[in-house]
């Protein structure tokens, strides 16, 4: 390997780590954040009001998914620096589509509030976050050259300020007893100060323009990959649109309820990462052992801290929903959550895996997948609602997410790389605390003091685990992290 190319993996290495770095840092901080705002959210509302927020965001992602033709990623994949040309014909071409989806939504909002019987409220929130589309989509470019450069800690800054805003405003109206205008107010202050931001620390003069040939070769990645997202957008928000008809607004806020808590982790832990594996992967795509080792270190940081969070909010999130009088109402929600749970414990393998098979250009078997994945979410989902209830469609979510282990097959063909000993430990050590945590909390857990101590003593059974299997990996992968921070460049 020539030297120029060895420090220039160096530099994405160093970035890549620098930036997962700051993406959990700021992760924790937003997740803290929106956690207690979610809690205080949940017991504020009653679980229809929750619902109605579930369905018409469902909604909104229907029209997210189809506002892209996949350019912004390909922008990203693309191996050679995208030109002036590239940037505003995907900027052209994604304002054209976000107005005439803009348009249209709000013509036919009222139709859909009827369809679904949503108030004057629900329809006023449908049509801002039609509207918050168009601050969403001028934000593209400027993220775009932040990605590029893997400069995540500015990429972060906005994100953290939309949470911030977005909760305090919700919060506060809803305290307030605003309702579900609470979450209308909170959508427009978000989208306001997302836009400001991004701009103010990544500069672009936003043109109009189109090239025939930048936008061929750009929609050449972007068309399938952009398919892809269109089938994750039928296997997922479209069948929460789909089941706002079938099943009651308190139902559907169960749905959202539990996907809320049991991703967590995946929020949190696996985002976190996957905001940089891929446009850090791409850059390094033709460094076949590079690319290997990447893979395996992302596989193995996401499932060591993504696997005893799962588990430890399942072992822990009865006791205490029956400890908080006015959280009791979430209940019937616990199947959904442990169901939720089991899609987690698969996404945080197959998401890794799949974002390696779009960054080396692959996005075609994704979509096979997706196209599979899709249909066997909704030929499962009906007929276990019909049999189970809402419930159901917690184990078709289950039952699909098992099947996406298949990923591995497709990246170990071209890439050599280690699963096992990267997933079955932190498996193992997650499963041991969580029987643990089961254990004691039978004796501890009956009241807030009991519930801390016993996660504190999973923790502890967990990392103490992990360092005796674990401990030259922890020790080599802590100093690497830290001379990455430490020399960033």
């Amino acid at each position: 390997m020539a030297e120029d190319d060895r420090l220039a993996i160096d530099l994405v290495v160093k970035r890549a780590i620098s930036g997962v770095v700051a993406f959990m840092i700021s992760g924790f901080f937003i997740q803290l954040f929106t956690t207690f705002g979610t809690f205080i959210l949940t017991v504020l509302l009653a679980p229809s009001v929750y619902g109605i927020f579930t369905l018409v965001s469902a909604l909104l992602n229907v029209l997210v998914y189809f506002s892209d033709i996949g350019l912004a990623a390909a922008l990203v994949q693309k191996k050679d620096e995208p030109t002036e040309k590239d940037l505003t014909s995907t900027f052209t071409l994604q304002q054209i589509i976000i107005f005439t989806i803009v348009i249209l939504g709000l013509i036919f909002s009222g139709t859909i509030a009827r369809f679904y019987k949503l108030d004057s409220h629900g329809l006023l929130l449908l049509r801002v976050l039609i509207i918050s589309l168009i601050l969403s989509s001028l934000k593209t470019i400027p993220s775009i050259l932040l990605e590029r450069k893997l400069n995540f800690v500015r990429l972060i800054i906005p994100q953290i300020a939309e949470n911030v805003v977005f909760y305090t405003v919700a919060v506060t109206m809803a305290v307030l007893g605003y309702g579900i205008t609470a979450f209308t107010w909170a959508i427009i202050a978000r989208g306001v100060v997302g836009l400001y931001l991004i701009y103010f620390l990544s500069p672009w003069v936003p043109k109009i323009g189109l090239n025939k040939i930048s936008a061929k070769n750009l929609t050449s990645f972007g068309l399938p990959f952009q398919l892809n997202t269109t089938l994750a957008l039928l296997k997922d928000d479209l069948l929460t649109v789909f089941l706002g008809k079938v099943l009651t607004f308190s139902q559907i806020g169960y749905i959202g309820w539990a996907q809320q808590w049991a991703f967590k982790p995946l929020r949190f832990f696996m985002d976190s990462v996957n905001r940089v594996i891929f446009p850090a992967y791409s850059r390094i795509q033709e460094q076949k052992q590079e690319l290997a080792r990447a893979i395996e270190k992302s596989l193995f940081f996401v499932t060591f801290f993504v696997y005893p969070s799962v588990f430890g909010i399942a072992a822990v999130a009865k006791e205490f929903i029956s400890l908080i009088p006015r959280y009791q109402k979430w209940e019937p929600a616990l199947p959904l959550l442990y169901l939720f749970g089991i899609n987690a414990i698969f996404s945080a393998i197959s998401t890794t895996f799949t974002n390696a098979l779009f960054a080396t250009g692959r996005p075609k078997i994704v979509l096979k997948f997706m196209v599979f994945w899709t249909g066997a979410t909704w030929l499962l989902t009906y007929p276990l609602v019909v049999r189970f209830g809402y419930v159901g469609v917690g184990m078709a979510s289950a039952l699909v997410a098992s099947t996406s282990l298949a990923t591995i097959y497709f990246v170990k063909k071209e890439i050599p790389i280690s699963v096992g000993k990267n997933v079955l430990g932190p498996l193992a050590m997650s499963i041991l605390m969580f029987f643990t945590m089961k254990f004691i909390s039978q004796f501890m857990t009956h009241n807030f003091p009991g519930l801390i101590l016993t996660m504190m003593i999973g923790a502890i059974v967990y990392l103490g685990a992990s360092f005796a299997i674990f401990r030259k990996t922890l020790i080599t992968d802590a100093l690497v992290i830290i001379n990455s921070i430490v020399n960033r460049k």
